[in-house]
Formats: C-alpha cells, structure tokens, sequence
C-alpha cells in the first residue's frame, strides 16, 4: 500500500508506521509531505485552542458586565478556570504569545456574537471592539464594573 493510500485509509496505522520509520531512522521510506502537514496542522490547533479560550473568557466576561443581576457563581467560576487554562496554554506554547493581539480580535467578534444570542440583547449594547487589555482579562482581580 502507498504512503499516501494507507494516510488516507487508516490514519492511526500511517500515523505509527511513520512514527516507527522516523525513530529508526528511515527518512527516505517515510511520508515526509503528510507528516509535515499533520505538524502544521497541530500548531493551528493550538492557536484554535486560544481562540476558543479567549471566547469564553471574553463571552463571560460581556455577561458579567452587562447582565449583572445574573452574576453567579457558575460565571465566575468559567472565567477563573479559562484565565488558568489561557495561561497553561501560553506557558505550553510560548510562540502564541505573540499573536495575543490578533487571537483576542478574533475571539471577541466570536463573543459578541454568543453574548447577543445568549443575554437576548442587542449587539449594539456591547463595545465593538474589545474594552480590555489581554493583560487586563488575565488578572485573577479584573472583574468588570456593571453597565
């Protein structure tokens, strides 16, 4: 069977068999195309991570602010465990920092968005653009001041 028949059939089976050629040494026989592909693929994974991370957090964070008389224990206990999770993350994946400010635009378009369905208020009440700093939404003292 083909490098790439056997990567499109059973990838657990291509997934070892290529792991055993590159511990023995077996450039060659490997499937070095696929394989560079499956490692880009799990860097954007964790940037997908931090993205849906920062959603969360920045989702929470909008309810907080603008849904006070619902603040809960549930609510604050999501936004502490992301700022946790956010920051084994980074720690993991030093490199991401870097686009901190890129990951949080994207993740606060997401938020807004699942802030409006989930409050049933309308966009416009919440800023269009992110109100907080990265360094602002990871202080474990940061809650915001109800609007």
């Amino acid at each position: 069977m083909s490098k790439s028949a056997l990567y499109d059939q059973d990838f657990y089976a291509w997934a070892n068999e290529q792991a055993a050629l590159l511990r023995a040494g077996k450039l060659s026989a490997a499937d070095i195309e696929h394989i560079a592909e499956e490692i880009e693929s799990m860097g954007k994974a964790e940037k997908r991570e931090l993205v849906n991370r920062l959603t969360v957090l920045l989702l929470h964070l909008l309810k907080w602010q603008f849904q006070p008389v619902l603040q809960g224990l549930s609510w604050q206990t999501t936004i502490r465990l992301e700022r946790f999770d956010i920051a084994d993350l980074l720690n993991d994946n030093p490199s991401l920092s870097a686009q901190v400010t890129e990951v949080m635009m994207r993740a606060y378009r997401r938020a807004l968005g699942e802030a409006q369905l989930e409050t049933g208020l309308p966009e416009t009440t919440f800023p269009a653009t992110c109100p907080w700093t990265f360094e602002q939404i990871m202080d474990a003292e940061f809650w915001p001041d109800p609007s």
